[in-house]
């Protein structure tokens, strides 16, 4: 019997220890009312899973505070990038910069194993994570706009730096409202989420106003950019592969293989860069805030059992993720900036020629085939 009561001991004490360690075991009673109670009843997660998180979370913070840094320094230092069209990226990467230089807050808090830094922490976080997601969201379908109407009206369609300032003003109107209204529990509210470590607004209270809310932000901040950007980017494939069409078609009634008699054979075909370009910027949209998006509709309207700690920790890696590619797909792809950059850091050995910054068809034509190739 010695022995079975060795062994038995033991197990006993190791589920005692689980049980007494659920989500926000070491919460101060104070900050319970701020943690919605969905949450209170998971285990809490192992330590190897935050510090794997909190290490995570400081590749991005690198990676995104580097990369967009250099995007605004670039861009607004260099008068050959000025020009309206480059604030529009300019304002992404600003708001890329934002979602990233909040990620120390997720950072303590995973190294401290929870909700560390309590609910002042869970405020700025969610708060500039709304205003910045949003706002890059709006960003990105202005940047469509455009695009659209610089290759569909090439004559009277470029963009003056007065309507590029217009349109971000408006994005941060547009976008201030829905920060501004959780944070101070007018409409919804921002509560932690997942392994308590990261915030945003609340999608589980079941409430009417709070199913409205969720609802409503839905909309506004995701499928009105999601609209833009899918049907600005499809009227341009669909214009580029209209205008390729005709050409070919004149070519064979010319019995010639091309109009284009100055064409670079190594240069890809224009709507292949543009295909690939609508194809990159909806994909980096859809990848970034559709998982988010789908998790507030399930918390707010489905079944919230669906919803695990570690479920929702999937789309708060996403949305940070796209934060750190942007800098790279809107701006590194663009070899004006390339050439900028090999001037100021020629250490980085890009060998970017001068010649390569021409455009083979017209300037506006250029500015749209910036975009990612």
């Amino acid at each position: 019997m010695l022995p079975q009561n060795l062994t038995i001991f033991p197990q006993a004490r190791i589920l005692d220890f689980e049980t007494k360690h659920k989500m926000a075991w070491n919460v101060p009673k104070e900050d319970l009312i701020h943690i919605p109670e969905h949450w209170l009843v998971y285990p809490e997660p192992e330590a190897s899973m935050h510090f794997l998180l909190g290490l995570l979370y400081i590749g991005f913070f690198l990676m995104s505070t580097i990369g967009n840094g250099i995007v605004i320094w670039i861009f607004t230092s260099a008068k050959a990038l000025r020009t309206a069209s480059n604030m529009f990226v300019v304002n992404l990467a600003f708001c890329d910069f934002l979602m990233m230089i909040k990620t120390p807050i997720f950072i303590y808090n995973s190294f401290q194993r929870g909700y560390a830094l309590g609910h002042l922490g869970c405020q700025i976080f969610a708060f500039m994570g709304s205003l910045s997601g949003i706002g890059a969201g709006m960003t990105n379908a202005c940047i469509a706009y455009d695009r659209y109407t610089t290759i569909t009206r090439p004559l009277d369609g470029k963009m003056s730096k007065t309507k590029a300032f217009v349109m971000i003003l408006f994005i941060w109107i547009y976008t201030t409202p829905w920060a501004v209204l959780p944070l101070l529990e007018v409409w919804g509210r921002y509560a932690p989420e997942g392994f308590l470590t990261s915030c945003t607004f609340d999608y589980l209270t079941n409430t009417f106003d709070n199913h409205l809310f969720v609802g409503s932000i839905f909309f506004c901040s995701y499928v009105v950019p999601m609209t833009a950007i899918i049907y600005f980017y499809s009227q341009i494939v669909n214009k580029v592969f209209s205008h390729e069409k005709a050409l070919r078609e004149q070519a064979k009634k010319m019995n010639v293989e091309s109009l284009r008699s100055n064409q670079n054979p190594a240069q890809q075909s224009a709507e292949l860069r543009i295909a690939k370009a609508a194809i990159t910027v909806c994909f980096l949209f859809v990848a970034s805030w559709t998982p988010y998006a789908v998790l507030a509709l399930i918390g707010a309207f489905g079944d919230q059992s669906l919803l695990t700690p570690g479920v929702t920790m999937i789309p708060a890696c996403t949305c940070k993720l796209v934060a750190c590619i942007d800098p790279y797909v809107y701006a590194i792809s663009h070899p004006k900036f390339r050439l900028e950059l090999q001037k100021r850091m020629p250490w980085l050995a890009i060998k970017e020629s001068s010649g390569d910054t021409q455009s083979t068809t017209t300037e506006n034509t250029s500015t749209v085939s910036s975009a990612p190739a």
